[in-house]
């Protein structure tokens, strides 16, 4: 009886330490919002953490959910090598930019639109690690600045510039102005005051003859 006991004793805590014990499972690492500009391109970047060396079986998934919150929407797939959409709103707009040894999964979205506002999450399955968390990155498509407006801020910032280059000027040609009047109010100050001098010590001189 022992011996049945022991084994069956065994063959529990067998069947038990697995689910005891932690599991592996894939970090992701994403840039929880960015913004972009419509009609530019945009590399979403998210990279990957994992307890196990990269498999061959390693699969990268990516989807999108629009702001509506309406049903995910695959964006891009990997196992092994890229493969591309046959169809839907990214089919020709999301192209492979990651680096499975390095860790990075990557992808570059194409001429951005806004309908592309939304939520972009990257999931990382590397056999046997093939739970872990998913990375979520929520963008936001800007529109674009029409050219008028670039335009009438460049003219304005020209405007201004141009402007207080012409205050600068004036102010000092001004000043030259004034200092050169004031020169000459001093130089024909001084020459007055030597021509009086000079008439007194004439006089002076007249009149010392007359005094003997």
């Amino acid at each position: 009886m022992h011996g049945p006991s022991w084994l069956g004793a065994v063959l529990f805590l067998g069947v038990q330490l697995p689910a005891l014990w932690p599991a592996a499972a894939v970090e992701i690492h994403t840039s929880r919002e960015v913004d972009a500009v419509n009609g530019t391109n945009l590399r979403l970047k998210c990279t990957f953490s994992s307890s196990s060396p990269v498999s061959q079986h390693l699969s990268v998934t990516w989807n999108f959910q629009p702001e509506d919150q309406s049903s995910h929407e695959p964006v891009f797939y990997y196992f092994k090598e890229p493969y591309k959409l046959p169809a839907g709103r990214f089919k020709e707009r999301v192209t492979w930019d990651g680096n499975i040894e390095r860790h990075d999964v990557s992808i570059v979205l194409w001429n951005l639109q806004p309908t592309d506002n939304g939520t972009f999450t990257c999931q990382v399955k590397n056999p046997p690690d093939v739970g872990g968390t998913i990375g979520e990155v929520r963008l936001r498509v800007v529109q674009k600045v029409h050219f008028s407006e670039i335009h009438f801020l460049a003219v304005a910032i020209g405007s201004a510039c141009v402007l207080m280059i012409i205050v600068v000027i004036v102010v000092i040609i001004c000043r030259h102005h004034r200092k050169k009047a004031q020169e000459k109010r001093t130089e024909v100050t001084d020459t007055e005051l030597r021509e009086k001098d000079k008439l007194k010590n004439t006089e002076e001189k007249e009149a010392c003859p007359l005094e003997d």
